[in-house]
């Protein structure tokens, strides 16, 4: 199952970073692009480089996702959403944890559940999830979204159970930190964010870019048929996952 046996991919979190290079990297393969995301003005601009069909959806409205993308006939899905947001569990407010719940967890479900049903009965798909090396690790802060990553690496898990005895294939590529918008996002996402989440987590670093994403992407659906890459960490060479913290009280 390469590129010549499918037709249609889906990608979340299409309108910046790396979903809209997936979707350049798949329409520029042949693919029939249905681009999925809540900023309809980048989409736009997307749909005019690319040819992608875009819809501008909430991602946390599930009755919007199945009005908009449940009858779509899909053979290539791509949950790439997600959200984050500063703090830990004794800080983090209602509405944060719900939109991780919502975006990271509840979309990738509920995305799986219309349509990987279709790939059973035709007997073709493949489904690729991002999450993170916050799902595989722990480290400090971002509790939920810590959690949330982990359900993904589950959910990638388990829909190979699902499905098994079919030719559908699920890949989950696990990021360590990537080029993209999150961090300035994290910071309130105005220019002042975006110049300062710059200077304090990329400038001097050597982070991942989107094209090392999308080159893993299209390294897990090109292989041969009968190949599934289950799991892809993919790191920063001088970014380390681990590290032992012991924290000592005098009394």
């Amino acid at each position: 199952m390469t590129y010549s046996d499918y037709s249609t991919a889906l990608v979340t979190g299409a309108s910046t970073g790396m979903g809209a290079a997936v979707v350049r990297q798949f329409t520029e393969r042949g693919l029939t692009v249905h681009a999925v995301a809540r900023d309809a003005a980048r989409l736009a601009e997307l749909a005019a480089e690319t040819g992608a069909i875009v819809h501008a959806v909430d991602l946390t409205d599930t009755d919007a996702i199945e009005r908009e993308l449940g009858d779509l006939e899909i053979d290539v899905l791509v949950n790439n959403a997600g959200v984050s947001a500063p703090g830990n569990i004794l800080d983090v407010e209602r509405h944060t944890v719900d939109a991780m719940v919502d975006v990271n967890l509840r979309a990738v479900l509920h995305l799986s559940r219309l349509l990987v049903p279709g790939m059973v009965e035709r007997d073709l798909g493949h489904i690729v999830n991002i999450s993170s090396i916050a799902g595989h690790y722990n480290f400090f802060g971002h509790t939920a979204y810590h959690a949330t990553k982990a359900a993904v690496h589950q959910i990638s898990r388990q829909l190979r159970n699902d499905t098994l005895g079919k030719r559908i294939r699920v890949t989950e590529v696990s990021p360590g930190r990537v080029e993209t918008e999150i961090f300035g996002r994290n910071l309130g996402g105005s220019p002042e964010a975006m110049k300062e989440a710059w200077e304090t987590y990329y400038e001097g670093y050597e982070s991942l870019t989107t094209a090392d994403i999308v080159g893993a992407i299209d390294y897990a659906i090109a292989a041969p048929r009968h190949a599934n890459l289950g799991l892809i960490e993919i790191m920063p060479t001088f970014q380390v996952p681990g590290g032992l913290t012991f924290d000592r009280r005098a009394e």
